[in-house]
């Protein structure tokens, strides 16, 4: 698996952090289908020192009975989309969140609990970086490029999956990805999880990445709808104060709504022409 350097956004994304963390999805997403054929996904991570768009290398190796818990998660791939829409009142029951957690301990990252006072810091946080991603006329030209397209385009997201923007949303900043009606007031309070991990390093996004999309995986199969709340870990000075937030010891790397939205329409895929590429033998130059 490589990453595509070309589809990186400079201005929101400049170390390439959200890039692993999507490529890391990706990568899991292999590893839960291969595992649900019955067969072993022997994974190697930047095999490849001198090659840095090389990210992973995965074997099928060895028949073993697949883990239903796995099955299911491949089986929630399809389903898997963002949305944006309000979500309903009414709590996530104890048990889908703890499984939530676990998901993101399988994969060596940690969704911490978060007590009230957090709660409220972290909504601080998302509108602060929220109004600092609006003063950069860097990022508001990107952000147009790559949202409010027409329903022919492959890339960003589309006008029609944006969904209606609520009015309210428990004080919660969400994006505008396009010309919508606001929706009705919402004052549930959804779930807001953040994903962090230990360390930093590119190795530890590539694996926050696994852990993101098999936690939003877990949600899908558990009924649960999901959306990103990316403004606190995409400004740097705000994720640094996220961090301290945390207590100092995760680095943020994710902060996901969790709750129960209405309907909306996918977001189109790229062809699997588009992210096949012919393969070399490893090592070869």
């Amino acid at each position: 698996m490589h990453a595509d350097p070309d589809r990186a956004l400079p201005v929101a994304d400049a170390d390439q952090r959200e890039l692993l963390l999507s490529c890391g999805a990706a990568l899991f997403n292999v590893r839960a289908a291969i595992h649900a054929l019955g067969a072993h996904p022997a994974t190697t991570l930047f095999p490849r020192r001198d090659d840095r768009t090389l990210l992973a290398v995965v074997r099928p190796f060895a028949a073993r009975r697949p883990d239903p818990r796995l099955v299911e998660l491949a089986d929630a791939v399809p389903r898997r989309h963002t949305n944006r829409t309000p979500f309903e009142a009414g709590s996530i029951p104890v048990s889908v969140v703890a499984e939530l957690r676990h998901a993101a301990e399988v994969e060596q990252a940690w969704l911490p609990r978060l007590d009230g006072k957090q709660l409220e810091g972290l909504r601080e946080l998302v509108h602060k970086g929220h109004h600092a991603q609006l003063a950069d006329p860097a990022f508001l030209a990107e952000w147009r490029q790559w949202t409010g397209r027409g329903p022919d385009s492959r890339d960003g997201v589309p006008d029609y999956a944006a969904g209606s923007m609520p009015s309210n949303n428990g004080g919660w900043v969400l994006r505008d990805f396009g010309t919508r009606l606001r929706g009705r007031p919402d004052d549930s309070e959804p779930l807001v999880v953040v994903i962090g991990s230990f360390d930093d390093t590119r190795v530890d996004r590539l694996r926050a990445g696994q852990a993101m999309q098999r936690v939003l995986l877990t949600a899908t199969a558990a009924g649960l709808d999901a959306s990103f709340i990316s403004q606190p870990v995409e400004v740097p000075a705000v994720r640094a104060e996220l961090r301290q937030l945390l207590g100092g010891g995760l680095w943020p790397q994710i902060v996901l709504r969790l709750g129960r939205g209405a309907p909306v329409p996918w977001t189109p895929r790229r062809s699997l022409a588009d992210v096949l590429m012919e393969p070399s033998p490893l090592g070869a130059s």
